[in-house]
């Protein structure tokens, strides 16, 4: 089976061939608009979204994915724009896999503020924090018995405030009144925490893996 997938971002192309890899298997950088219906010439059995543009350049339309899923593609979304779009599609026949798909379609989130992200676009590497995942790892924190459940909203609300390439965990952390010490075990514990939309993404392979058995 002929497999497109839209990442490189949630995940990078050398750690999803490690799970999903053969000549079936075509892997793309974030999905733009167009780019769906441009790569129906592959003639693809499944298409997997995972990551997206939002503001540099149009993302991809619902009626993109809708006139796929009428051609008989199976259309997977997680982790970014896969989810967003899956949370949104998924009555008309877009799968959702993972947490952040959960999170829009249980309605806890749903901006794509949320998953947004600014990456370097010649290495795809991602240069901020997405709000999803530091809302995740903020749990884990408080699960941990590091911070408050009103030192965790305090940090959301924060984080919310600063416009999306300037989300860092330095920057956000150094706007709160956390003290000197409990900031720096926070700011240790933040960059070891799990990415939730890297492990989406890895749901999301591991899933289309079982379909191509």
């Amino acid at each position: 089976m002929k497999v497109i997938i839209y990442t490189g971002l949630s995940i990078s192309f050398e750690d999803a061939k490690k799970i999903l890899d053969s000549d079936e298997i075509i892997y793309k950088p974030p999905i733009k608009r167009g780019d769906i219906l441009n790569d129906l010439k592959y003639n693809p059995d499944i298409i997997g979204i995972i990551d997206g543009i939002f503001h540099k350049s149009p993302a991809v339309a619902h009626k993109e994915i809708l006139s796929v899923l009428e051609k008989g593609i199976k259309v997977i979304g997680a982790s970014s724009m896969g989810a967003l779009r899956a949370s949104e599609l998924d009555s008309l026949g877009m799968k959702g896999i993972g947490y952040v798909y959960n999170q829009y379609a249980n309605g806890k989130i749903t901006s794509d503020d949320d998953v947004a992200v600014v990456l370097n676009p010649d290495t795809l590497k991602q240069l901020s924090v997405p709000l999803v995942s530091l809302d995740y790892s903020l749990n884990e924190a408080f699960k941990n018995n590091i911070i408050t459940n009103k030192e965790k909203d305090e940090i959301i609300k924060i984080a919310k405030s600063i416009y999306y390439p300037s989300r860092n965990y330095e920057n956000i952390l150094n706007k709160t009144k956390l003290n000197t010490s409990k900031k720096d075990i926070l700011l240790n514990f933040l960059k070891k925490s799990r990415d939730i939309k890297n492990q989406d993404a890895k749901e999301l392979l591991n899933y289309i893996k079982q379909l191509i058995k």
